[in-house]
């Protein structure tokens, strides 16, 4: 896994690196003087050439391209017949970066036209920044809700991808102990409930452990393949890294810095790390004893499918809730229903507490999750208990049911 990083990360680096030139030929002569170089693109402006031989210079330099303005006196016109020439499909960054260069640049030359005055205009503008603050005195920023959906974003992601690992482990290794019949000596010895919260938990550790291990191991190859092979994990090229460098030294920046960091430390670390643990586990619990029915039911992975999609569905029902809701209004309905449903809340209530959730609503939405583990657990036994000794006959919802009566 390291090593496949860091090959993304070479890769990245080297077509990040690659230095691109692009020929211009501005018959108008308006707005050749608007092409910089900038990052790795470089422009080198044509004079005294038509379109044809334009072209074929291009094609015989290898230019990554070559833009076309042609002559008239209408702006407008020349707007509507730009064109780009170019040996395959030109990068879409680039183009979009073009075009708002030659946007800004024709609507200026008009607006002098019209005889506006183009400095008067830049003078005037004046940029407005909303200050945010609480009734009880409390500032925030636009940045304080980036951050704050992006907490419950990566925790959302976290959850689910720790389910989706972790609960497939789990049902596996149910499916290969009953395959295999070593089932039949093991529950002569323990109750299959108490074998079925075995591996939930077991397997939970060991995932846990597993991810820790990854953290520690990863950041130290990481460290070592960069300074032994000069491989930049960040992605950020030299060019890149000095317009940073300038941007924090302009004290708009900074103080869009100074922003960020007051917005971290606004947010509640506490509560939504002690919040995190117990929603995180809460929620893994939750679904790893669905997977552990679902493997008791079955005989092979083929007709665990059937069973396995409705029980994402809540999950998957949970991040696009939070992403489109939780944004827009937290403390809306919509959110806060969905984050006291045990099925969704690990998620959702993750992504509302970073908003300031009442500690009532926390630990409510928490006591149902565990409720909901502990009911879960114990139609999931029932399934277990008979299933694991079933063989030979694909299950249905409908027999499902009846094992649960058993």
């Amino acid at each position: 896994m390291i090593a496949l990083i860091a090959v993304v990360a070479y890769l990245s680096q080297i077509n990040n690196n690659k230095q691109r030139t692009i020929s211009v030929l501005d018959e108008s002569g308006l707005v050749s003087d608007v092409f910089k170089k900038e990052g790795n693109i470089t422009y080198e402006v044509l004079e005294n050439i038509s379109l044809d031989e334009a072209i074929e210079q291009v094609k015989a330099k290898e230019h990554y391209g070559l833009i076309y303005i042609p002559n008239n006196s209408d702006v407008s016109v020349i707007a509507e017949h730009v064109k780009f020439y170019s040996q395959d499909s030109p990068s879409l960054t680039i183009m979009t970066d073009l075009e708002s260069t030659l946007e800004k640049k024709l609507t200026d030359i008009k607006l002098q036209l019209d005889g506006v005055d183009i400095e008067k205009i830049k003078t005037a503008k004046t940029n407005v920044n909303i200050s945010q603050e609480s009734f009880t005195g409390e500032t925030s920023s636009k940045i304080d809700n980036i951050l704050k959906l992006s907490f419950g974003g990566i925790a959302g992601y976290l959850l689910f991808m720790f389910i989706i690992i972790y609960g497939n482990m789990i049902m596996r290794s149910v499916i290969e102990e009953k395959t295999s019949r070593i089932i039949e000596v093991i529950i002569s010895s323990v109750k299959p409930i108490q074998l079925m919260m075995g591996k939930i938990i077991g397997t939970s550790l060991a995932g846990i452990t597993q991810f820790v291990i990854w953290i520690i191991l990863g950041g130290m190859a990481m460290m070592i393949l960069s300074s032994i092979f000069g491989v930049n994990f960040s992605g950020i090229d030299a060019s890149q890294q000095e317009m940073m460098q300038q941007a924090m030294q302009n004290s708009g920046n900074a103080n869009d810095m100074q922003l960020v960091i007051t917005a971290f430390y606004n947010l509640p670390i506490a509560n939504l790390a002690i919040a995190f643990i117990c929603f995180f586990l809460g929620g893994y619990l939750l679904y790893s004893s669905f997977y552990a029915a679902i493997g008791a039911a079955v005989d092979n992975e083929t007709d665990t499918q059937q069973f396995i999609m409705p029980i994402l569905m809540p999950l998957i029902l949970a991040v696009y809730v939070g992403i489109f809701t939780v944004i827009e209004d937290p403390h809306g309905t919509v959110s806060t229903v969905f984050s006291f449903i045990p099925l969704t809340s690990p998620v959702v209530m993750l992504m509302r507490i970073p908003f300031g959730v009442p500690i009532w609503q926390q630990l409510l939405s928490l006591g149902l999750l565990i409720g909901t583990f502990m009911l879960t657990v114990w139609f999931a036994a029932k399934i277990y208990r008979v299933g694991i000794l079933m063989y030979g006959k694909k299950p249905t919802y409908k027999e499902l049911y009846k094992w649960l009566k058993y």
